[in-house]
C-alpha cells in the first residue's frame, strides 16, 4: 500500500525527521488558508497522487502570492496528472500538499527498501538528489552509498555516520543528517513499510536536513496490525476493480491484454498467463480467487474481470485441493447467468469433484467451451478470440 506524500511526511515526523513546514488542503481556499497560516512569502503547492515525477509534469507549483497558491491549487484540484510513473490514464489529484519554499543549498538522496534476496533492509544514499533512483545508478553508480542492515541489531548511529560524512557534510549537519538517518529507519521498521524515499534530502544554509519529499509503501499483510497506516489508504489512487477485489479478499491486478483470466492460486495465475502468451495473446488481469473461492467469490470475480472492456474472452482455470471443482463450476454458472456474458468463455477443472463440477457445467444449458488441460484451454481462449 502506498501513501501521500504529506502522509509519509507525519509518519516520518513521528519518528524524529525534520521536514519542512506544510498542510494538505481539498479546495483553493483551503490552499490559501494554510499559506496564511504557515506564514511567510514562498510556498509550493503540491499534487498529492501516488506516483513520482510529479514536478516533471507540473504537479509541483512555486508561489510568491496567495492568489498564485489559490490558482495552482484550482489548476491541479480535480484533475488527471499524468507521470512517467502514472501511465496515460494518470492519477486524479483530490488534495494538494501547500508547504514553505525556504531556499537550500544542497540536495542528497536517501533510500530504505527491502531487500527481498538478502531478507534485509538495504540503504541507499548519494550526493546527487533531486534525480530518480535509476538516473543515479546509471549515471553515477561509483558514487551510490550503500549499507545493508544486520536486522538483530537494527541501523547502528556508527553507520549513519559514516553515510553522512561520506555525503560531504560538515560536523554540524552531519549530527542532524545521523536523526535523520536513523529516524527513517525506525519509521521504515516499525510501520513494516517496504520502501522509504527521501528525495531530496536537501541541506539547508543553516546547516538544518529536512526531508523535502518522502514516498512510502508499506507491506499489505501487515496491515491488520497498523491500523493507522491503513487508514491512511486512498482508493481513488488505485485502480477501482482493484478496490473491489479487495473487499473479497481477491487479489487482482489489471493488465493491457484481451483474455481475462480466473485462476486458484498465485503460481497457478502466472502459469496461466504465460500459456495465453506462449499461444499468441496476452492476458487482461492477474486474479487469484484463493484457495476458499465459493460459488459468490467466483461469480464477484467474473464481474470484475467483465468490467475490463478489453476483454475478449474470458480463461476460468482451477486445479481444486482446498476447493471444490463443483462450488467453482457452480459459480461460474451463477456468473454467467447474472452477467450475461458475451464472450467467449473456456474453463478448464481439475483435482476434487471435478467429475461433479463438469457435470453442472454440461447441464447448464450455457455454452462454455471445455478444456481438459492449461495449454489446451489457452489454445482453445486464442482461437475463440480469433474467429
Amino acid at each position: 500500500m502506498d501513501v501521500h506524500e504529506y502522509q509519509a511526511k507525519e509518519i516520518l515526523a513521528e519518528h524524529g525527521v525534520a521536514i519542512p513546514p506544510g498542510t494538505v488542503a481539498f479546495s483553493p481556499d483551503q490552499a490559501v488558508y494554510a499559506a496564511t497560516e504557515l506564514g511567510g512569502s514562498n510556498w509550493v503547492v503540491k499534487a498529492q497522487i501516488h506516483a513520482g515525477a510529479r514536478g516533471k509534469a507540473g504537479g509541483v507549483k512555486f508561489c510568491r502570492t496567495y492568489h498564485e497558491v489559490q490558482q495552482a491549487a484550482r489548476d491541479l484540484l480535480g484533475k488527471r496528472l499524468v507521470t512517467g510513473q502514472t501511465g496515460p490514464e494518470g492519477k486524479p489529484v483530490q488534495r494538494v500538499y501547500v508547504e514553505l519554499a525556504d531556499p537550500f543549498e544542497r540536495e542528497l538522496y536517501l533510500g530504505y527498501v527491502l531487500d527481498r534476496k538478502l531478507e534485509r533492509v538495504r540503504v541507499i544514499a548519494s550526493k546527487h538528489g533531486g534525480m530518480e533512483i535509476e538516473e543515479i545508478a546509471r549515471n553515477t553508480p561509483d558514487e551510490l552509498l550503500q549499507v545493508i542492515v544486520e536486522p538483530a541489531v537494527g541501523l547502528q548511529p556508527f553507520q549513519a555516520r559514516e553515510l553522512a560524512f561520506q555525503l560531504g557534510l560538515n560536523l554540524k549537519q552531519v549530527s542532524r543528517a545521523v536523526q535523520t538517518i536513523l529516524g527513517a529507519y525506525r519509521a521504515f521498521r516499525d510501520c513494516d513499510a517496504t520502501m522509504l524515499e527521501i528525495n531530496p534530502l536537501v541541506v539547508t544554509k543553516d546547516d538544518k536536513v529536512l526531508a523535502l519529499d518522502a514516498k512510502m509503501s508499506f507491506d499489505d499483510n501487515a496491515l491488520f496490525r497498523r491500523h493507522k497506516i491503513a487508514a491512511m489508504d486512498d482508493p481513488s489512487q488505485s485502480d477501482p476493480r482493484e478496490a473491489e477485489a479487495a473487499k473479497y479478499n481477491l487479489n487482482y491486478i489489471g493488465l493491457d491484454g484481451e483474455i481475462g483470466c480466473i485462476v486458484n492460486g498465485a503460481g497457478l495465475a502466472m502459469a496461466t498467463m504465460d500459456m495465453i502468451k506462449l499461444a499468441g495473446s496476452s492476458p487482461a488481469n492477474f486474479l487469484d480467487v484463493g484457495g476458499g473461492a465459493s460459488a459468490e467469490r467466483v461469480a464477484t470475480a467474473f464481474r470484475l474481470v467483465l468490467s475490463d472492456a478489453s476483454v475478449k474472452a474470458v480463461l476460468v482455470n482451477i486445479f481444486a485441493g482446498i476447493n471444490r471443482c463443483d462450488w467453482v463450476a457452480q459459480g461460474v454458472v451463477d456468473a454467467v447467468r447474472e452477467t450475461k456474458i458475451t464472450v467467449p468463455l473456456v474453463v478448464r477443472l481439475a483435482g476434487t469433484n471435478v467429475e461433479a463440477g463438469r457435470k453442472i457445467l454440461e447441464e447448464s444449458g450455457i455454452d462454455i467451451i471445455t478444456a481438459d488441460t492449461l495449454k489446451d484451454a489457452a489454445d482453445k481462449a486464442v482461437a475463440a478470440i480469433r474467429k
